[in-house]
């Protein structure tokens, strides 16, 4: 039986996309989005098109349905489903290939959604336009639709607005709308990108069930390795406009062949990367306004011969359906780099900084790693702490927050929400703790009560030595100073009419009320340079930088009033995976050279791999388990850490059936359920009696390393 990601034997092709070409026109000229693309898609399989944010992907798709912007025109190309071209076809035949033919799951449900429409309403408006029935059938159709894609209580929840529902609900309730007019192709843009691990699977194998019952096609839009390996039978490559690669998924993944898909799979984090640099790429994807002379990723590439800028690459063929575009043969661009050599670009050239090109420079600066870099102008005097040793810098001792749930007419209590029930943490300097967990587990309303962002109901915060919750606003100040957040979204936290210089100016004026307007100037630049961007990145603005420069002005921001402590809040989440290599590498090396302590907040485990020196796993406002990053990582003790683990999407051939078991688990309960007993409970296969009356507590399971967990040292009671 097919699971989902073996191959179908000969299957007919759907969907054929011959020399595409897409452009754009801006102030300057015509950018070309996508040059000449070539792809199919067949029945009862998946193909991933894989690549950096702005190769095009979703152009690509867009052009599929024909739902491009105004500025934007197919220029030349063949799109042929079950070979109709839909190119050809008027807007009004097109209109019924859009729901009917082809269903479309896009990447953010919450703009996708209508949020003044209940959601059932929304699942109707689709069934009205493949099943002319009544009115309460349809209904029933819809809550069978809500029910098929894992949510819950759909007999309830069908009447709620898409706000009441969370990010992995939203989007199953997008993929019912998709699959509602029974299409025979789904096109799938970064389903999962931002979701956590759990969700992502449940998701991930949501849409392969879809395929595999359904028998239909799937384009799934990707930059993430894992959910190809996951969900792929064929993955296609896509750079500044072309494909780049195509290839059987299990071939591509023993060793693909282009420099750029190589080097995109060497800047994934892996176990033992803790100690030494990502692999990245230099620089972003190339915009082209006209016919670029030679290969378009030979700027970048690490294996170019003279030849690459002047000869456009072939389409050489290497194996059964494997065919990649290169000038160099097969042999020598799958070849493995030397492993001795360090990799050239760790290091950005001149050339790179001033094309303001998206690169981290790993300084080999003299400082010692837990010492603080003294060359700053106008630095404040640092003191012999900064050293990192064992004493904490933050103690946090039963941290609560809760937040009333209001009701009825008059807007009473009606409840009560534990977001954080009773926290211990503690961070000494130079180290990173990273807080785990799914979303909604209150990660980051920790991390925000640590900067008393919002009020804690209870418990202790000591920031070396001092208590926070004491302290009044005016006393609290110089505090702000000590302790900065990087926040997931840099689009959303940047004021998208200050220039740069004046975001990093603003909290220096504010916070640092001793530095002059020279030494704030100097400073500045000195940022800037650090955080991997050219000097002239001042004058801009924030929408003139990619999402990995943004995530970057965001550090310089929190850094700027030299701070000991930094909170990172899910900083790489819906980076690519080579942005997500430069930023993660940045952070590694300012950390060693300043001496910071770190919360990395972070629902992706693969990231804790690389950056945590210690890890606490959250469920429902509480710790299940801490440790150190190798202990927890190697040997887990909750169950609910363990899920979190087989959760995670990994490069492997063949894919072990197993890792998905965990997406079987229920959505997390009602926040202001009831809490008698363990809170992980309803989702834990190896629950017992006593796990329904009393609540786990932490117990050691090794040096350094506890966990709240009944099954980790039996039961005495009845039920098992």
């Amino acid at each position: 039986m097919n699971d989902g990601r073996a191959p179908v034997a000969n299957p007919p092709t759907l969907l054929e996309v011959r020399g595409l070409r897409t452009w754009m026109q801006v102030p300057g000229g015509r950018v070309r989005a996508v040059d000449g693309a070539s792809l199919e898609v067949r029945r009862g399989e998946t193909l991933a098109l894989l690549g950096e944010s702005g190769s095009g992907k979703s152009v690509t798709a867009a052009s599929i349905l024909r739902l491009l912007p105004e500025a934007a025109r197919i220029v030349s190309g063949e799109v042929l489903l079950d070979g109709r071209d839909l190119l050809a076809l008027p807007e009004r035949e097109m209109r019924e290939v859009r729901g009917l033919r082809i269903g479309m799951v896009f990447q953010e449900p919450m703009l996708s959604l209508d949020p003044v429409m209940r959601v059932g309403a929304q699942i109707d408006e689709a069934l009205r336009r493949r099943h002319r029935e009544p009115a309460a059938r349809r209904r029933l159709r819809a809550i069978e639709l809500l029910r098929s894609v894992g949510l819950p209580q759909p007999e309830r929840r069908i009447d709620d607005y898409p706000f009441q529902f969370s990010g992995g609900m939203r989007q199953r309730a997008m993929l019912a709308i998709a699959l509602a007019g029974e299409p025979d192709l789904l096109v799938a843009d970064e389903p999962t990108t931002a979701l956590d691990v759990t969700t992502q699977a449940q998701v991930l194998d949501l849409l392969m069930a879809a395929v595999r019952e359904r028998g239909m096609g799937m384009l799934l839009i990707t930059h993430d390795l894992g959910v190809v390996a996951r969900c792929a039978q064929r993955v296609a490559v896509m750079y500044a406009g072309e494909i780049v690669e195509t290839a059987p998924v299990d071939r591509f993944l023993e060793g693909p062949r282009h420099p750029y898909a190589r080097r995109l799979m060497e800047a994934l984090p892996r176990p033992g990367s803790r100690h030494r640099p990502l692999a990245v790429i230099p620089g972003s994807v190339p915009v082209f306004t006209t016919e670029p002379g030679g290969c378009r990723f030979a700027s970048r590439c690490d294996q170019a011969i003279p030849g690459c800028s002047i000869e456009a690459p072939p389409v050489r063929v290497t194996g059964p359906g494997h065919e990649v575009r290169c000038l160099r043969d097969g042999a020598t661009a799958g070849a493995e780099p030397d492993s001795q050599a360090p990799a050239s670009t760790d290091r950005p050239t001149p050339a790179d900084a001033a094309a303001g090109m998206d690169t981290v420079g790993l300084d080999a600066s003299p400082v010692q790693p837990g010492e603080v870099d003294p060359s700053w102008p106008g630095s404040l005097p640092q003191s012999p702490t900064t050293r990192v040793d064992d004493r904490p810098l933050l103690e946090v001792r039963g941290l609560r927050v809760r937040f009333p749930v209001r009701g009825g007419a008059m807007r009473r209590v009606r409840g009560w929400i534990e977001a954080v029930d009773g926290v211990d943490l503690g961070i000494a300097r130079g180290r990173t703790l990273a807080l785990v967990g799914e979303s909604g587990c209150g990660k980051t309303t920790a991390g925000k009560a640590l900067l008393r962002l919002v009020d804690a109901s209870g418990g202790e915060l000591r920031l070396d030595g001092v208590d926070l919750r004491s302290l009044g606003r005016a006393a609290l100040r110089p505090f702000r100073a000590r302790a900065q957040i990087v926040f997931q979204d840099p689009y959303a936290s940047l004021d998208p009419r200050m220039r740069i210089e004046e975001t990093l100016d603003e909290g220096m004026r504010s916070l640092r009320p001793a530095w002059d307007a020279r030494q704030r100037s100097m400073r500045i630049d000195r940022l800037l340079e650090e955080v991997g961007l050219p000097a002239d990145a001042r004058r801009r603005f924030p929408h003139q930088f990619s999402g990995g420069q943004r995530q970057r002005v965001a550090i310089a921001r929190a850094l700027s009033v030299e701070p000991e402590l930094l909170v990172c809040d899910e900083p790489t989440s819906a980076l690519d995976v080579s942005v997500q290599a430069q930023v993660l590498n940045l952070l590694r090396e300012l950390q060693r050279r300043r001496g910071l302590a770190c919360l990395f907040i972070t629902h992706n485990l693969a990231v804790v791999e690389t950056m945590a020196d210690e890890v606490a796993v959250m469920y429902r406002g509480r710790i299940v388990e801490q440790g150190s990053a190798g202990r927890v990582l190697a040997a887990p003790a909750h169950p609910y850490t363990r899920a979190l683990l087989a959760a995670v999407p990994r490069i492997e051939v063949p894919r072990d059936p197993g890792t998905v078991a965990a997406a079987a688990v229920p959505d997390l309960p009602d926040p202001v359920a009831d809490r008698e007993g363990c809170d992980y409970r309803p989702r834990c296969p190896l629950a017992s009696a006593r796990c329904a009356r009393e609540r786990p507590r932490a117990q050691p399971v090794g040096p350094g390393h506890v966990a709240a967990c009944h099954e980790r040292w039996g039961d005495p009671g009845p039920g098992r």
